[in-house]
């Protein structure tokens, strides 16, 4: 395996990473847009407050490793993306704010403001990180030289709109699963009918997506006929197929286990099929920024993997630590105060 190829696996870790862990973020806030009560969505907060921001490490992490070993992939996805990651960015904002404002004073109007930056604030990067991988899958304008040839709008076609769509059902039932796990009585118990219904919604876009993806990118399937693909095909079926039995059966755990696995092996099945492409070309495959013809020199790859080694590690150890420590359901009167992370651990 050369320098290249590790590289891409290494950014397709942080990459899963980030959606296992800052999916249910996504979930968990979105569906917060539908709680019946402040207590509710006061739980909603305390369940992730002290590990948001964590979570969001491993997007830096990612974005600045694809910055490092894939320097033109960067600059030509971040100059065609360029609005749709501005619109990104300004969600992530409104979040993290709301995050850390919403306690700070009392009175219904600046609870009711602050509750909808923060489910707004999760439900527009959960389908706009689908829209952005589907214009991915589908495959970019870029034309000789690296060069960005499309628009804003063309962004926004109906692939890339279901692929958006697949992603919101996904990271919804992530959510509604790690919230489930992290409550009790009345609101883990409807977290777990949320869950059923969000997977059926996800199962039907999928399928819809994958029947898509076949018209659309049917270079995708070029490696069909490796056998990684059919052994990672048939982990992600199985994790699917676990979701709904474990969820019915009240094993709150291992349901939200499934749900991280089936993402991770939908990331890697995802990748294994464009490899070694990295954005595949809309004019011209041949026009494609792929691990050879896109990244850094073998020296760059080499530093950057040193320092991978050692700071991955510590970037793991540290989010273990954090679940560790905030183990545990939160309960109705646990509340996360902004800055502090106070919330009630078990």
């Amino acid at each position: 395996m050369d320098l290249n190829t590790v590289w891409f696996v290494l950014i397709g870790v942080l990459i899963a990473g980030y959606a296992v862990l800052d999916g249910f973020d996504l979930g968990v806030g979105a569906l917060s847009l539908f709680a019946r009560s402040k207590e509710e969505r006061d739980q909603h907060v305390a369940a992730i407050g002290p590990v948001w921001d964590g979570n969001e490490v491993w997007l830096l992490t990612g974005g600045g490793a694809l910055f490092a070993a894939f320097p033109p992939v960067y600059a030509t996805v971040f100059s065609g993306f360029y609005l749709a990651l501005m619109l990104l960015l300004v969600a992530l904002i409104a979040r993290a704010v709301s995050l850390e404002f919403r306690g700070l004073l009392e009175g219904p109007a600046w609870l009711r403001f602050w509750d909808w930056a923060f489910g707004l604030g999760s439900l527009l990067p959960a389908i706009l990180f689908g829209v952005a991988v589907g214009n991915v899958l589908r495959g970019v304008p870029v034309g000789p030289g690296f060069a960005w040839q499309g628009s804003f709008l063309g962004l926004l076609n109906p692939y890339a709109i279901l692929v958006g769509l697949v992603s919101c059902a996904l990271f919804l039932m992530h959510g509604a699963l790690y919230l489930r796990l992290k409550t009790e009585g009345a609101l883990s118990d409807r977290m777990g009918r949320v869950a059923l219904g969000a997977f059926g919604l996800f199962v039907v876009l999928y399928a819809g997506a994958t029947a898509a993806t076949v018209a659309v990118s049917p270079f995708l399937f070029q490696r069909a006929s490796n056998p990684a693909f059919w052994a990672l095909t048939a982990l992600l079926v199985t994790s699917l197929a676990v979701i709904p039995a474990a969820t019915r059966a009240g094993r709150r755990g291992l349901a939200f286990t499934a749900s991280s696995a089936a993402i991770v092996f939908m990331i890697l099945v995802t990748a294994l099929s464009a490899y070694p492409a990295l954005v595949p070309s809309s004019l011209g495959l041949e026009n494609s920024l792929t691990i050879y013809n896109a990244s850094s020199t073998p020296r760059t790859l080499a530093t950057m993997l040193v320092i991978a080694l050692v700071g991955v590690p510590i970037m793991l150890g540290y989010t273990i630590f954090v679940y560790r420590v905030f183990k545990g359901p939160v309960r109705p009167g646990d509340a996360y105060s902004g800055g502090v992370g106070a919330s009630r651990a078990a």
